[in-house]
């Protein structure tokens, strides 16, 4: 009987280990540069999520679709404005923030309009998946939250 008991739980964790990641989905902590460069770089984005020590401004952002281009650049377009800023994903720098698994950061940089300018901080991401990232940063301040989702449409 404890034979049997032992190959069920065996054989239940290691069914429960394999996961199906043909889609791109990382939502374990364990998130690469090249992971994150390939994923951002892949369509358009929105925010979703913006919160601003515990201030939600995820509205100050509806209608902006964010395109990560190749050379490094961003912009966030609405049809009628459109603003340009810089980003770029390296090596985590322990020293900056309180990320357990070395993620990279998702370095994220725009001069005006000061609503975009809340957005430049060396974000660490904490989930990605192939239609979502989301990131964090802390700070003296506290605890800032913001989510890309890529559009599908």
């Amino acid at each position: 009987m404890r034979k049997g008991i032992f190959w069920m739980l065996a054989a239940t964790a290691t069914f429960a280990s394999c996961s199906d990641d043909d889609n791109g989905n990382n939502n374990n902590g364990n998130i690469t540069e090249q992971e994150l460069e390939n994923t951002v770089k892949n369509g358009t984005w929105r925010v979703t999520n913006f919160q601003d020590n515990g201030i939600d401004k995820t509205a100050d952002f509806t209608g902006y679709n964010f395109t990560f281009n190749d050379d490094n650049t961003v912009t966030a377009s609405n049809g009628t404005n459109s603003y340009s800023g810089v980003w770029t994903v390296d090596a985590d720098d322990s020293d900056d923030d309180n990320n357990p698994n070395n993620n990279p950061d998702f370095n994220l940089t725009f001069g005006a309009p000061a609503t975009f300018a809340e957005l430049s901080e060396d974000w660490d991401p904490i989930e990605r998946t192939g239609n979502k990232i989301r990131l964090q940063d802390d700070d003296d301040d506290g605890t800032d939250y913001l989510t890309f989702e890529r559009n599908t449409n």
